[in-house]
């Protein structure tokens, strides 16, 4: 016979069957946790550990928080990575024969969090499912967002299709994915290093058997046609299994998902997930947005609108047509400054409308919910109205208007405007509204007047001046008396309780008027109740209209703020169309420009045409190359969002990809060297561009030996340049390289102009034609901080070198010149000995293999120390 209490048997039966999550175990007004369990939540939210009945010989480890505050514990725990199941009472303790009966009402995961007070109220929370058929090169992947009623899927196909995918994992940043069980561990294995970063939790799930009829079964649809799903078996199959995830999780309670989106990737512009990163295109998972474009662009006045902007950054436009439609409007807020500033004030005053209305078909939706609706609503139609007499635009907020008139009437009608947070305390409902209600008010104020009267009556009979009446949950309506008065009591006062310092006491009369406030209160509370999700229900049939509205104001808050950005940062609209012609005047970067003191940034132009279409770029580290190119990447971006440009004129042709390999760092997580990884991504770059991609690659080939590198470089642009044809900027030291404007029809040199002021060097970070001739490696270490010693003895070693690569290009020439017999080649032997010692010539070996622009101060200063010690080896000698 088990020794547990039937408490504890009902505990361990439901808790068999979420082993892996946190249970929350509903008793009275407090949720509990229980073993393990308890000692988790001990550890992770700091409460005190305690022990109950002894179970077995032993305590059992207790923990413990109250229900009304259990959101904010919960939120903790999936922010630590735990997932919490949540077992509530269900059926009323009251009439409860025996034990209360308990079930689990929900599970809550990362990507599950339907409480919104705890989530970024900017940012979606996404929930993903990734499949992946390796026979036919395909992977699905579905994702939701269960707070807005988002559900999207699409399919990726043929050559590179899992580097493609990775991209779009990591523009979704879903802190939960699921995968397949049949998904292969190496792809598994890729999918987690890369996108590791976004702190996310990974979840095996079954398929779901018949996914098909599964989701036209859920969403009551006679055809997947009607998702543009037909033939796509991989994403169907992908979407049943995200969503019947979601479902079970749920418990049964309504989803707010209507619909599922196909979405065409191929209608957007690829950006591969190095090209997002070094581009700083949004900021990762809970970073902040500064430094980024979505920093620089988001001055947005609702959350939908900031929203609905990260995701078109991260997916730009090649469609012309809607391009040129947001431009469109873009333009036309821009030149009416007047009903641009009048509509970013309408929209400063509403509300987060799409998870307004997730709340009320999860059911969780209150008083406040719908007062911010409300006026949700009531500003969204002053904003049509104003619209309306733009004929031109007016047509960009598109909304259901009598539906929307009907729910803000019914919401003005039924709730109070000081409603409450909590629906079941009553104070909800408006006076005049329901007869029933009014009525039971009135006995409650009149119940509640004569205990007053009571009050007065009695403090008069026993000449007790401090003689109160209060009310508590256990005993009621008493009356208080403190120990100096209690000679003064009448023998009719009935004593229900002895206080340290007071008798409580209570009067025949008293109990009668308490039955008829109590059970009015009670009355009125669960009528408030009844009648106030009798009017969220009629909302909820009209959920499509409010999520439309959401859709459309996120949309006019992003063109409205697009033509706010351009006039305060003096953008331009750019001319779009499908030609060839790349050009950009007074161009800048948006992101440096908005951390730097204002009107300071130097402004360069560029021109890539079908006569150039390849920038070779040379120049000093820190003198602005890497800066100039992603400045244009991140111009073509904007343009393709539709939004204005950092620059004084701008024509930018459709471009289809945008690759950036920039920067060198090894791999830490798979063990890739720098070189390693650098080839990987210029392979994939060159596997993937068109003559339609814009490419921009910084230093290839610095991590291997020179003559290596320059081979290498140098067959990866002539490569580009003959078989892509992709518009490219190739910024290197290799000084060789600029020898190929003279082969390579389309390229051209192009250098970061530079001014020597005595020994001094100023970068002036202008781009102008031309190849450079120096390097200027030895001012790049004087700017970082180097010590005047080490600077000394490079520009001695520099000297050296240069005098050393003169005298071999003399012996090159000598050694010609001996087929006539000059004599030369004596004069140059004698020449070199003079100069340099064995060691200097040691040492004039290794500098020549030797990047220094590539080097760090640190490793310079490294590397001069070990040369300075043969150097100085030698001398011993």
């Amino acid at each position: 016979m088990s020794a547990d209490t039937p408490l504890m048997q009902q505990y361990k039966k439901i808790k068999e069957e979420y082993k892996n999550e946190i249970l929350m175990f509903r008793l009275g007004d407090f949720y509990e946790m229980f073993f393990e369990d308890a000692k988790t939540a001990s550890k992770e939210l700091g409460l005190t550990l305690t022990k109950r009945n002894r179970e077995k010989g032993q305590d059992v480890p207790l923990a413990g928080v109250p229900y009304h505050s259990v959101a904010s514990y919960i939120a903790k725990l999936i922010e630590k990575g735990y997932s919490v199941a949540i077992c509530d009472q269900v059926e009323d303790p009251k009439s409860a024969t025996g034990i209360v009966k308990r079930e689990v009402t929900r599970v809550i995961t990362p990507g599950t969090i339907i409480d919104i007070d705890f989530l970024d109220k900017n940012n979606n929370n996404y929930i993903a499912c990734i499949k992946i058929n390796t026979i036919e090169n395909i992977v699905a992947i579905a994702y939701a967002d269960i707070t807005t009623g988002e559900f999207s899927v699409f399919e990726i196909k043929g050559k590179n299709f899992f580097e493609k995918a990775l991209a779009e994992m990591n523009k979704i940043q879903a802190s939960e994915i699921l995968l397949d069980e049949k998904t292969y561990s190496e792809y598994i294995e890729i999918l987690k290093e890369k996108i590791s970063f976004l702190g996310v939790k990974f979840t095996e799930v079954s398929n779901v058997k018949k996914a098909e009829s599964y989701l036209t079964s859920y969403f009551d649809i006679m055809s997947i046609e009607v998702f543009s799903l037909k033939s796509k078996d991989l994403a169907i199959s992908t979407s049943a299994n995200l969503l019947h995830y979601i479902d079970e999780l749920q418990k049964g309670n309504e989803l707010p998902f209507s619909k599922i989106e196909y979405k065409n990737i191929d209608n957007i512009m690829e950006l591969n997930i190095s090209t997002q990163n070094n581009l700083n295109l949004v900021p990762k998972r809970n970073e902040e947005a500064k430094g980024t474009l979505l920093g620089v662009l988001d001055n947005c006045v609702t959350s939908v609108g900031s929203r609905e902007l990260k995701k078109i950054i991260k997916n730009p436009f090649l469609n012309m047509e809607k391009i040129k439609q947001r431009q469109f409007y873009v333009d036309y807020f821009y030149n009416d400054v007047l009903l641009r500033e009048n509509i970013r004030e309408y929209l400063k005053d509403i509300y987060d409308i799409e998870r307004i209305a997730g709340k009320i078909i999860y059911g969780t939706e209150n008083g406040k919910d719908l007062l911010s609706l409300k006026e949700s609503i009531r500003k969204s139609l002053e904003t049509y109205r104003l619209l309306k007499e733009h004929q031109e635009i007016k047509d960009i907020l598109d909304i259901d208007v009598k539906i929307l008139l009907d729910i803000y009437n019914k919401i003005e009608l039924i709730v109070n405007s000081e409603a409450p947070f909590s629906v079941r305390e009553g104070g909800i409902i408006k006076d005049g509204y329901n007869s029933e209600l009014d009525e039971l008010r009135r006995i409650s104020k009149l119940g509640k007047d004569f205990i007053l009267e009571i009050e007065q009556r009695e403090r008069e009979r026993t000449g007790i001046k401090g003689l109160k009446i209060k009310y508590n949950k256990v005993f009621g309506y008493f009356i208080e008396v403190t120990k100096t008065n209690e000679h003064l009591v009448p023998e009719d006062y009935i004593r229900k309780q002895t206080l340290v310092n007071s008798e409580r006491y209570i009067v025949p009369d008293l109990k009668e008027y308490e039955e008829k406030v109590i059970t009015a209160k009670s009355k009125i509370e669960a009528l408030e109740y009844e009648l106030f999700k009798q009017l969220t229900f009629e909302i909820k049939e009209h959920i499509d209209s409010l999520y439309k509205l959401a859709n459309k104001i996120a949309n006019l808050d992003i063109v409205s703020n697009f033509a706010h950005i351009a006039t305060k940062n003096s953008y331009v609209k750019p001319e779009i169309d499908e030609g060839e012609i790349l050009e950009i005047k007074g161009g800048r970067h948006p992101i440096v420009e908005s951390l730097i003191p204002s009107g300071t940034y130097v402004k360069n132009d560029i021109i890539l045409d079908e006569k150039n279409n390849l920038i070779i770029l040379t120049g000093p580290n820190m003198s602005g190359k890497s800066t100039y190119m992603k400045q244009v990447a991140l111009n073509i971006i904007m343009a393709h969002i539709g939004s204005y440009v950092a620059a004084d004129y701008a024509k930018i042709p459709i471009v289809d990809k945008i690759f950036t390999r920039v920067g060198a760092s090894d791999d830490l997580l798979t063990g890739q060297s720098t070189f390693m990884l650098e080839m990987t991504e210029v392979a994939s770059i060159l596997n993937s561009a068109t003559n339609k991609s814009f490419i921009v690659l910084d230093e290839i080939g610095r991590g291997t030996s020179t003559y290596d590198g320059i081979s290498i470089a140098t067959a990866i642009t002539e490569y580009i340049h003959n078989v892509i044809g992709a518009k490219t900027i190739f910024a290197t030291h290799y000084h060789e390289l600029t020898e190929l404007e003279k082969e390579l029809e389309r390229a051209i040199n192009f250098r970061v102009e530079v001014k020597e002021d005595g020994k001094n060097v100023v970068f002036l970070r202008e781009i102008v034609k031309g190849g450079a001739d120096k390097s200027y490696g030895i001012e790049v270490a004087r700017l970082s901080g180097v010590p005047k010693e080490v600077l000394n003895r490079s520009r001695k070693i520099l000297k050296k070198l240069e005098n050393r690569k003169n005298l071999i290009e003399n012996k090159i020439k000598a050694e010609q010149m001996m087929l006539f017999g000059t004599g030369f080649e004596e004069d140059f032997e004698e020449e070199e000995t003079e100069i340099l010692s064995e060691n200097e010539v040691k040492v004039l070996d290794i500098l020549k293999n030797m990047d220094l622009n590539s080097m760090s101060p640190l490793e310079s200063l490294l590397k001069l120390n070990e040369l300075k010690k043969i150097l100085i080896g030698g001398t011993d000698e």
